[in-house]
């Protein structure tokens, strides 16, 4: 049950809310920390006459580390650690004595970490860094063990030995707004394969022997403050490309006006026939529409001038197809059409000079 709640309590710090974006370590760094120690029953047994052996239960312990290290920027760490390990003793002895006392442990590993950026998950704005890593090292372990009762008379085992350790760690890291400075809440979990060989167990009845004790695990729950000499932010997502706006096509349709009664071409009605020459080797064309329009004013009024402006209208498209045909345009491709007073550019009363609807429209298809 202890261990359960101490899970949940880690796995609740480590899903906190937070209000900004995480923090990368880049360079030195220190770590200092401590917590909750519980560690697993074990059983010892020694060598000799008697040939005792028992369960040694721990009651609830802390523990403290320090640590150094080093972020290389892309979600990597390396340290080294100190640590110290503490709990109180508890169990019973082969013939019905109880034990008492205190172990501890205490030694050093060389840690290598992984810092997740969420980001690249997707996840935005939270100053929440999820941290795993792995250690190992080398431990003391200090026991001093008494039995009481059972006929037991000055027993017990003592001594300290040192080994082996290694160590899983899963954790995360909260940013408090200060640059460099992180909160931490982990888990660790540390084994030691050979917690206490060969001590020494002592009986006034039946003098020293040799004592040995199982395969130790420490469950750890802590929190730390960390502080990074030298932070970056997560690398911003990359900008969008910027795309050049396309080049502006060629307009598919030119106006050329006219003097009034007139289908002679002005310079600028030159430029802009040279416009939409040159404009139809751009662009895909099949074929060029020219047509030709007047106003409804006329040298000549009713019926009469009504014809009279037709054939002016056409007299225009001609004047536009010689032209094109001079800058470059096969006369095969243009076909012209005179359209008289008939659909006017700007709406106007009977017979009114209207510069607007005197035209020839170029229609690039």
């Amino acid at each position: 049950m202890r261990l359960r709640t101490a899970l949940l309590a880690t796995t609740l710090m480590a899903a906190a809310p937070a209000a900004a974006s995480a923090t990368t370590i880049t360079g030195p760094y220190v770590d200092l920390g401590g917590g909750y120690d519980l560690t697993q029953t074990q059983t010892f047994k020694t060598k000799g006459t008697d040939g005792y052996s028992g369960k040694v239960g721990h009651k609830s312990g802390w523990t403290g580390y320090g640590s150094v290290g080093w972020g290389f920027g892309n979600g990597l760490r390396a340290e080294v650690e100190g640590t110290y390990l503490r709990s109180n003793l508890s169990g019973s002895f082969g013939d019905g004595a109880r034990n008492k006392g205190k172990d501890s442990s205490y030694g050093g590993f060389i840690n290598a970490l992984y810092d997740f950026d969420l980001t690249k998950f997707g996840i935005n704005n939270v100053p929440v860094t999820p941290f795993i890593g792995a250690g190992a090292g080398y431990l003391w372990t200090q026991e001093h063990h008494s039995f009481t009762g059972g006929g037991e008379t000055a027993a017990g085992y003592r001594g300290t030995k040192g080994g082996f350790a290694y160590q899983a760690i899963v954790g995360a890291a909260f940013d408090t707004g200060i640059p460099g400075f992180q909160v931490t809440a982990q888990y660790r979990m540390i084994g030691q394969p050979g917690s206490f060989r060969n001590g020494q167990f002592y009986d006034a009845n039946a003098g020293t022997d040799r004592t040995s004790v199982d395969h130790r695990f420490n469950h750890l729950f802590m929190v730390g403050l960390r502080y990074a000499f030298d932070t970056a932010p997560p690398p911003p997502p990359p900008a969008a490309p910027i795309v050049a706006a396309p080049a502006p096509l060629p307009a598919r349709s030119y106006l050329v006006f006219f003097d009034w009664d007139k289908s002679v071409l002005s310079a600028r009605a030159r430029q802009i026939v040279a416009e939409a020459a040159q404009a139809s080797t751009h662009v895909q064309t099949t074929r060029i529409e020219v047509n030709g329009y007047t106003d409804n004013s006329a040298a000549h009024p009713g019926p009469r001038g009504e014809k009279y402006n037709l054939g002016l209208s056409l007299h225009r498209a001609e004047s536009v197809k010689a032209e094109l045909v001079h800058d470059g345009v096969p006369a095969a491709a243009i076909d012209i059409h005179g359209y008289g007073e008939a659909h006017p550019l700007v709406p106007t009363g009977p017979n009114t000079r209207e510069p607007q609807n005197r035209r020839v429209e170029i229609i690039l298809h």
